[in-house]
C-alpha cells in the first residue's frame, strides 16, 4: 500500500490528536470517595438485610432469585469500592544512565541499557505495521542507549519482512503459531538480550518519550513491569453536553447542561458510539491499583523486565516438570535409583514442555502478571504509569469489539478456572482482592439476566419480588442507590463512565456466552480484533436486546390496560417503579444497538473513510 493510500485511511484525520493530562491525585478526594463508599455499602446491608424479610410469600422462589441477585450485585459493588480504595500515582525518577543503574546485582562491567521493542503482527496490512515501526524508531533518550526495534511476524509474510528491512528493523519469525501471541513473544525474547522489552500490538504507535518517561520506575529492582495507558486516539470525542445544548437553545441550553454534568458527570453527544474508550479502565482502575503492587499488565504499551519474565518462565517450566516425574520416582525406595530415573524423566519432559516466559494463553498479558505477582521469593513490583506515551486504534464495529471483549472474557474466566487468585499462594491478601474482582465482573450474567427479566414476570403475571412497592421500600433502596452513585461520581471525577456502565450492561449476553464457553471446557481461539476494515452491521450481536425490549414493550403496554385510574397506590407504585427499571435498561441498549445498525469507517473505493 503505498503512502497516498495510507492517507486515505480514516484515522490519518486524527493524526494531530494529543491525549489529556491525567487528573492529578488528590488525597481530599481520596477521603470524600471512602466516606461515601462506606456510607454506600452501609446502607446497601442496610436494604439487603430488610430485603430478605419482604420476599413475596405469593412468589417466594421468584423472590428469592432476585434477591439473590440483588445481593450478587452487592458485592460487586463492594468489590468495585474497594478496589479503587486508593489512588497513588509512582514518583517521577530520572531516566538511568546504564544497566547497574536498574540491577540489585551490579554488572563488574557497566554498560549503556539495551531495550528491544517487540511489534507483533499477524494479518494486519503492512503499512499499518510499518507506521509503528516508524514511531519506534523515534523513540528518545537522554541517555546512550542500545534500541533495538523487532517485528515479530506470525503471518510468515515476505512484504512484512521487506517493509522492516527498509525500515531498518529487525525481522523475526518462526514455523508454528504455537501459543498464538504469547508464542510470538516468546520467540522474540529467545532471539533477543534487551535487559527491558517494550511490548507492542501491530497498531501501537509509542510516543517518542515512551523510555524516558517509564525506565526511572526500573530503578527499583523489584519492578517487574510498567504498564501505560492504551489511549484510541480515533474515538469520537463527541461534543459536550453543555454546548451541544447551547446550539440549540442558547445560554439556558448552557446552563441545563452544567447542572445535568454535575449531576452525572462530564456528557458528550456522539462520543465514543462503540463504547470502547478504556479511559475508565486506565484512568480510574489500574491507576488505583498502584499502592498495593496490584496493577496488572495490559499487553500493548507496556514495558518488561528481561529477567522478571524469564526467571518467573523458568520456574513454572521447573515446576510443570516437577509435576510430571513426582509420581513416578516416587514409587521407587532406593534413592541411588529414583535420582537416576528422575535424572531420565527429566530429560525427557524438559524436551518436550515449552518454556513460556509469557503464558501460553488467550490472555496472557493478565495471565503472565498473576505468575509474576506470586512469586513469593522474589515480590516483583507493577507499575502502572497514568500518562498516555502510545496511541492505538479502536475496534471499528461491533463485530470487532465483540470479538475483543469475548476474548477478554473468555480469558479471565479461564484463568479463574485454572488458577484461581483467591488460592494462589504468594499474592497479598489486596492482591487476591483485586484480581478477584476483575473475574467477578465478568461473572455479571448471573444477576443482571435475572434483574433484566424480572419487570416482565410483573408485567405479564402481575408478580413483584417484594411484599410491595411502599414508602418503606424506597426508604431503603434509594438511599444506597445515591450513595453509590455518588461514591462513583467522586471517584471518577472528570473521566467519563457512563458509556462504559452501559456498555457493560449490555454484554450480558456476551458474558454469559463466555462463562458458558469456559464452564463447558471448549477450546478458547485466539482472534486478532481486526485493525483496518470495512464497517459491518452486526444485527445478531443485538437480537437478544431486541427481543427483550420488544417483550418489555409489549408487557408495559399490557399491564397499563390493566391498570385502572383507581388501581390501589401499590399497584401503581409496582407499575411506575417496573417502567423506571426498564426504561434504565433501554437507555443502556440504546447505544449498543445502535452501534449495531451503523456502519462506520467505511473504505470508499478511493481509500478514503465515509
Amino acid at each position: 500500500m503505498t503512502d497516498q493510500e495510507v492517507q486515505g485511511w480514516y484515522f490519518t484525520r486524527f493524526e494531530e490528536r494529543v491525549p489529556a493530562e491525567p487528573v492529578p491525585a488528590s488525597a481530599a478526594r481520596d477521603f470524600v470517595f471512602q466516606a461515601l463508599a462506606v456510607l454506600a455499602g452501609t446502607l446497601g446491608v442496610r436494604y439487603l438485610a430488610w430485603r430478605w424479610t419482604v420476599l413475596n410469600p405469593d412468589a417466594v422462589a421468584f423472590s428469592i432469585v432476585v434477591a439473590a441477585a440483588e445481593t450478587l450485585a452487592f458485592a460487586g459493588a463492594a468489590l468495585f469500592f474497594l478496589s479503587l480504595w486508593r489512588t497513588e500515582d509512582p514518583p517521577a525518577r530520572p531516566a538511568p544512565a546504564t544497566v547497574n543503574e536498574i540491577r540489585d546485582v551490579p554488572l563488574p562491567a557497566d554498560r549503556p541499557l539495551r531495550v528491544d521493542v517487540l511489534i507483533t503482527t499477524y494479518g494486519e496490512p503492512v503499512e499499518l505495521v510499518r507506521l509503528s515501526v516508524r514511531d519506534a524508531l523515534k523513540l528518545t533518550y537522554p541517555h546512550p542507549i542500545t534500541l533495538r526495534v523487532h517485528v515479530l511476524d506470525d503471518g510468515r509474510r515476505p512484504a512484512v519482512q521487506a517493509m522492516a528491512r527498509e525500515e531498518g528493523a529487525a525481522y523475526l519469525t518462526r514455523a508454528t503459531n504455537l501459543g498464538y501471541k504469547a508464542g510470538n513473544l516468546a520467540n522474540g525474547l529467545e532471539q533477543t538480550d534487551g535487559d527491558l522489552v517494550v511490548v507492542c500490538d501491530a497498531d501501537t504507535r509509542p510516543f517518542p518519550r515512551l523510555l524516558e518517561d517509564t525506565l526511572g520506575h526500573f530503578r527499583d529492582p523489584r519492578v517487574a513491569w510498567v504498564q501505560t495507558p492504551q489511549w484510541f486516539y480515533d474515538v469520537d470525542p463527541g461534543t459536550r453536553l453543555p454546548d451541544w445544548l447551547a446550539a440549540r437553545a442558547g445560554r439556558a441550553g448552557r446552563a441545563l447542561g452544567r447542572c445535568a454534568e454535575a449531576l452525572v458527570g462530564p456528557v458528550a453527544v456522539g462520543a465514543d458510539p462503540l463504547g470502547c474508550d478504556p479511559q475508565a479502565f486506565y484512568d480510574v482502575v489500574q491507576r488505583c491499583r498502584n499502592w498495593c503492587n496490584a496493577a496488572f499488565c495490559c499487553g500493548a504499551g507496556s514495558i518488561h523486565r528481561r529477567e522478571a519474565v524469564m526467571e518467573a518462565a523458568l520456574k513454572g517450566f521447573a515446576a510443570r516438570i516437577s509435576a510430571e516425574t513426582a509420581p513416578f520416582t516416587a514409587r521407587v525406595p532406593d534413592p541411588a535409583l529414583r535420582a537416576d530415573l528422575a535424572a531420565v524423566l527429566t530429560a525427557q519432559a524438559a524436551r518436550r514442555i515449552e518454556l513460556t516466559p509469557f503464558k501460553f494463553h488467550v490472555s496472557e498479558d493478565i495471565y503472565t502478571s498473576l505468575t509474576i505477582h506470586a512469586d513469593a521469593d522474589r515480590r516483583w513490583r507493577s507499575v502502572y504509569h497514568p500518562r498516555v506515551l502510545t496511541r492505538m486504534l479502536s475496534p471499528q464495529d461491533l463485530t470487532a469489539w465483540s470479538i475483543q471483549r469475548f476474548k477478554y472474557a473468555c480469558g479471565t474466566l479461564d484463568i479463574a478456572w485454572r488458577d484461581n487468585p483467591l488460592r494462589l499462594r504468594g499474592l497479598s491478601p489486596w492482591q487476591k482482592l483485586m484480581y478477584g474482582a476483575t473475574i467477578y465482573a465478568y461473572l455479571a450474567p448471573l444477576w443482571t439476566v435475572p434483574l433484566l427479566l424480572a419487570p416482565l414476570a410483573y408485567f405479564f403475571a402481575g408478580v413483584t419480588p417484594v411484599r410491595s412497592f411502599d414508602i418503606t421500600f424506597f426508604a431503603h433502596f434509594v438511599p444506597f442507590l445515591v450513595a453509590t452513585r455518588l461514591a462513583v461520581l467522586v471517584r471518577a471525577w472528570s473521566v467519563p463512565t457512563w458509556r462504559s456502565e452501559q456498555f457493560h450492561l449490555s454484554a450480558f449476553w456476551l458474558h454469559l456466552r463466555a462463562l458458558a464457553h469456559v464452564v463447558t471446557r471448549r477450546h478458547i481461539h485466539f482472534v486478532v480484533t481486526p485493525k483496518i476494515a470495512p464497517g459491518r452491521r452486526s444485527l445478531a450481536l443485538v437480537s437478544p436486546h431486541l427481543v427483550l425490549l420488544a417483550a418489555t414493550a409489549v408487557g408495559i403496554a399490557y399491564r397499563a390496560s390493566l391498570v385502572s385510574s383507581d388501581a390501589p397506590e401499590a399497584v401503581s407504585a409496582a407499575f411506575v417503579s417496573n417502567v423506571f427499571w426498564s426504561l434504565h435498561n433501554a437507555l443502556c441498549f440504546a447505544p449498543f444497538i445502535a452501534a449495531a445498525f451503523t456502519v462506520r469507517r467505511r473504505m470508499g473505493a478511493e481509500g478514503v473513510a465515509s
